[in-house]
Protein backbone atom coordinates (compact mmCIF):
# COMPACT_ATOMS: atom_id res chain seq x y z
CA UNK A 1 0.00 0.00 0.00
CA UNK A 2 1.22 3.44 -0.98
CA UNK A 3 2.14 5.82 1.85
CA UNK A 4 -0.42 8.61 1.50
CA UNK A 5 0.33 12.07 2.88
CA UNK A 6 -3.39 12.91 3.34
CA UNK A 7 -6.34 10.65 4.17
CA UNK A 8 -9.81 12.19 3.85
CA UNK A 9 -12.81 10.60 5.54
CA UNK A 10 -16.52 10.89 4.84
CA UNK A 11 -18.55 11.10 8.08
CA UNK A 12 -22.02 9.43 7.93
CA UNK A 13 -21.70 5.70 7.33
CA UNK A 14 -17.90 5.95 7.36
CA UNK A 15 -16.87 7.31 10.76
CA UNK A 16 -20.28 7.31 12.45
CA UNK A 17 -22.95 4.61 12.26
CA UNK A 18 -25.70 7.12 11.52
CA UNK A 19 -27.44 5.73 8.44
CA UNK A 20 -30.44 4.37 10.36
CA UNK A 21 -30.99 7.69 12.11
CA UNK A 22 -30.83 9.60 8.83
CA UNK A 23 -33.40 7.27 7.28
CA UNK A 24 -35.72 7.57 10.28
CA UNK A 25 -35.47 11.37 10.36
CA UNK A 26 -36.18 11.72 6.65
CA UNK A 27 -39.17 9.38 6.93
CA UNK A 28 -40.61 11.41 9.78
CA UNK A 29 -39.89 14.74 8.08
CA UNK A 30 -41.88 13.66 5.03
CA UNK A 31 -44.82 12.55 7.15
CA UNK A 32 -44.80 15.77 9.18
CA UNK A 33 -44.99 17.71 5.91
CA UNK A 34 -47.91 15.62 4.65
CA UNK A 35 -45.91 13.65 2.08
CA UNK A 36 -45.50 9.95 1.42
CA UNK A 37 -42.23 8.83 2.98
CA UNK A 38 -39.61 7.62 0.49
CA UNK A 39 -38.32 4.06 0.72
CA UNK A 40 -35.35 3.26 2.95
CA UNK A 41 -33.30 2.51 -0.15
CA UNK A 42 -34.13 5.84 -1.76
CA UNK A 43 -33.09 7.71 1.37
CA UNK A 44 -29.86 5.75 1.73
CA UNK A 45 -28.95 6.65 -1.83
CA UNK A 46 -29.01 10.41 -1.05
CA UNK A 47 -26.75 10.14 2.00
CA UNK A 48 -23.68 12.21 1.26
CA UNK A 49 -25.51 14.90 -0.70
CA UNK A 50 -26.11 18.27 0.90
CA UNK A 51 -29.49 18.38 2.64
CA UNK A 52 -30.83 20.73 -0.01
CA UNK A 53 -29.82 18.39 -2.83
CA UNK A 54 -31.09 15.38 -0.91
CA UNK A 55 -34.55 16.87 -0.42
CA UNK A 56 -34.74 17.96 -4.06
CA UNK A 57 -33.78 14.45 -5.19
CA UNK A 58 -36.30 12.70 -2.94
CA UNK A 59 -39.19 15.12 -3.49
CA UNK A 60 -38.80 16.52 -7.03
CA UNK A 61 -42.47 17.54 -7.27
CA UNK A 62 -42.69 19.36 -3.93
CA UNK A 63 -40.38 22.36 -4.26
CA UNK A 64 -42.83 24.48 -2.26
CA UNK A 65 -42.11 22.26 0.78
CA UNK A 66 -38.30 22.12 0.58
CA UNK A 67 -37.75 24.73 3.31
CA UNK A 68 -40.21 22.95 5.61
CA UNK A 69 -38.67 19.54 4.92
CA UNK A 70 -35.17 20.82 5.67
CA UNK A 71 -36.27 22.52 8.88
CA UNK A 72 -38.20 19.46 9.97
CA UNK A 73 -35.27 17.14 9.24
CA UNK A 74 -32.88 19.26 11.30
CA UNK A 75 -35.38 19.34 14.16
CA UNK A 76 -35.91 15.58 14.04
CA UNK A 77 -32.18 14.84 13.91
CA UNK A 78 -31.16 17.16 16.72
CA UNK A 79 -34.13 17.14 19.08
CA UNK A 80 -36.52 14.24 18.46
CA UNK A 81 -35.06 11.03 17.04
CA UNK A 82 -33.18 9.01 19.65
CA UNK A 83 -31.61 6.41 17.35
CA UNK A 84 -28.05 5.78 18.59
CA UNK A 85 -25.22 6.94 16.31
CA UNK A 86 -22.06 5.31 17.69
CA UNK A 87 -18.68 5.55 16.09
CA UNK A 88 -17.71 2.43 14.23
CA UNK A 89 -15.51 0.10 16.25
CA UNK A 90 -11.84 1.14 16.34
CA UNK A 91 -12.34 4.53 14.65
CA UNK A 92 -10.52 6.57 17.29
CA UNK A 93 -7.62 4.11 17.48
CA UNK A 94 -7.21 4.07 13.70
CA UNK A 95 -7.22 7.87 13.50
CA UNK A 96 -4.65 8.09 16.30
CA UNK A 97 -2.37 5.54 14.66
CA UNK A 98 -2.54 7.35 11.32
CA UNK A 99 -1.65 10.65 12.98
CA UNK A 100 1.20 9.02 14.88
CA UNK A 101 2.52 7.84 11.51
CA UNK A 102 2.53 11.44 10.30
CA UNK A 103 -0.53 11.21 8.03
CA UNK A 104 -2.62 14.37 7.69
CA UNK A 105 -6.34 13.68 8.28
CA UNK A 106 -9.37 15.55 6.97
CA UNK A 107 -13.16 15.22 6.64
CA UNK A 108 -15.34 15.80 3.57
CA UNK A 109 -19.03 15.44 4.41
CA UNK A 110 -22.48 16.36 3.18
CA UNK A 111 -23.36 17.47 6.71
CA UNK A 112 -23.76 21.15 7.54
CA UNK A 113 -20.92 23.04 9.21
CA UNK A 114 -22.92 23.36 12.43
CA UNK A 115 -23.81 19.66 12.41
CA UNK A 116 -20.25 18.50 11.82
CA UNK A 117 -18.78 20.80 14.46
CA UNK A 118 -21.32 19.56 17.01
CA UNK A 119 -20.45 15.92 16.32
CA UNK A 120 -16.70 16.53 16.29
CA UNK A 121 -17.07 18.05 19.74
CA UNK A 122 -19.38 15.31 21.05
CA UNK A 123 -17.17 12.49 19.80
CA UNK A 124 -13.91 14.17 20.88
CA UNK A 125 -12.44 13.52 17.44
CA UNK A 126 -11.90 17.14 16.44
CA UNK A 127 -8.19 17.16 17.31
CA UNK A 128 -7.45 14.44 14.77
CA UNK A 129 -8.41 16.49 11.72
CA UNK A 130 -6.25 19.21 10.18
CA UNK A 131 -9.11 20.46 7.98
CA UNK A 132 -12.77 19.75 7.23
CA UNK A 133 -15.23 20.55 4.48
CA UNK A 134 -19.03 20.47 4.64
CA UNK A 135 -21.95 21.21 2.34
CA UNK A 136 -21.79 24.82 3.58
CA UNK A 137 -18.21 25.23 2.33
CA UNK A 138 -18.33 23.83 -1.19
CA UNK A 139 -20.60 22.38 -3.86
CA UNK A 140 -22.45 19.23 -2.86
CA UNK A 141 -20.91 15.85 -3.55
CA UNK A 142 -20.26 14.33 -6.05
CA UNK A 143 -18.66 17.60 -7.16
CA UNK A 144 -14.93 17.34 -6.37
CA UNK A 145 -14.84 20.87 -4.96
CA UNK A 146 -14.57 19.78 -1.29
CA UNK A 147 -11.57 17.62 -2.07
CA UNK A 148 -9.90 20.20 -4.29
CA UNK A 149 -10.25 22.79 -1.52
CA UNK A 150 -8.68 20.41 1.00
CA UNK A 151 -5.77 19.65 -1.32
CA UNK A 152 -5.17 23.37 -1.77
CA UNK A 153 -5.45 24.23 1.93
CA UNK A 154 -3.18 21.41 3.04
CA UNK A 155 -0.74 21.77 0.12
CA UNK A 156 -1.08 18.15 -0.95
CA UNK A 157 -1.21 16.86 -4.52
CA UNK A 158 -4.02 14.57 -5.66
CA UNK A 159 -1.68 11.60 -6.03
CA UNK A 160 -0.65 11.94 -2.37
CA UNK A 161 -4.25 11.77 -1.08
CA UNK A 162 -6.73 9.01 -0.32
CA UNK A 163 -10.53 9.30 0.13
CA UNK A 164 -12.41 6.86 2.35
CA UNK A 165 -16.20 6.61 2.06
CA UNK A 166 -19.20 4.31 2.13
CA UNK A 167 -21.24 5.58 -0.82
CA UNK A 168 -21.04 5.71 -4.57
CA UNK A 169 -21.31 9.48 -4.16
CA UNK A 170 -18.04 9.49 -2.19
CA UNK A 171 -16.34 7.30 -4.76
CA UNK A 172 -17.56 9.47 -7.65
CA UNK A 173 -16.32 12.62 -5.91
CA UNK A 174 -12.86 11.14 -5.39
CA UNK A 175 -12.72 9.83 -8.94
CA UNK A 176 -13.59 13.29 -10.28
CA UNK A 177 -10.75 14.77 -8.19
CA UNK A 178 -8.32 12.09 -9.45
CA UNK A 179 -7.79 10.89 -5.88
CA UNK A 180 -7.35 7.23 -4.92
CA UNK A 181 -10.24 5.83 -2.89
CA UNK A 182 -11.12 3.06 -0.48
CA UNK A 183 -14.72 1.94 -0.04
CA UNK A 184 -16.08 0.85 3.33
CA UNK A 185 -19.14 -1.38 3.46
CA UNK A 186 -20.37 -0.57 6.99
CA UNK A 187 -22.63 2.22 5.74
CA UNK A 188 -24.80 2.54 2.63
CA UNK A 189 -23.39 0.70 -0.39
CA UNK A 190 -21.98 -2.78 -0.80
CA UNK A 191 -18.72 -3.93 -2.33
CA UNK A 192 -20.16 -4.47 -5.81
CA UNK A 193 -21.65 -0.97 -5.88
CA UNK A 194 -18.50 0.70 -4.57
CA UNK A 195 -16.30 -1.23 -6.97
CA UNK A 196 -18.05 0.47 -9.91
CA UNK A 197 -15.72 3.41 -9.17
CA UNK A 198 -12.49 1.39 -9.11
CA UNK A 199 -11.37 1.90 -5.51
CA UNK A 200 -7.94 0.55 -4.63
CA UNK A 201 -9.65 -1.60 -2.00
CA UNK A 202 -12.97 -2.24 -0.28
CA UNK A 203 -13.08 -3.11 3.43
CA UNK A 204 -15.76 -4.07 5.91
CA UNK A 205 -14.32 -2.80 9.20
CA UNK A 206 -11.79 -0.44 10.73
CA UNK A 207 -9.68 -3.43 11.65
CA UNK A 208 -9.39 -4.21 7.94
CA UNK A 209 -8.79 -0.55 7.14
CA UNK A 210 -5.98 -0.37 9.71
CA UNK A 211 -4.39 -3.48 8.28
CA UNK A 212 -4.57 -1.94 4.81
CA UNK A 213 -3.12 1.46 5.73
CA UNK A 214 -0.87 0.75 8.68
CA UNK A 215 0.37 -2.84 8.77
Amino acid sequence: MKNYKLVIFDWDGTIMDSVTKIVNCMHESALKCGLVAPSDEAIKNIIGLSLEHAVATLFPDNANLYADLIAQYKHQYKHVDATPTPLFTDVANTLARLRDKGVILAVATGKSRVGLERLLDETKLDHHFAATRTSDDAQSKPSPEMLLQLLSELDVSADEALMIGDTKIDMAMAQAAHIDRVGVTMGVHNEVQLNEFEPIATVGSYQQLSALLLD
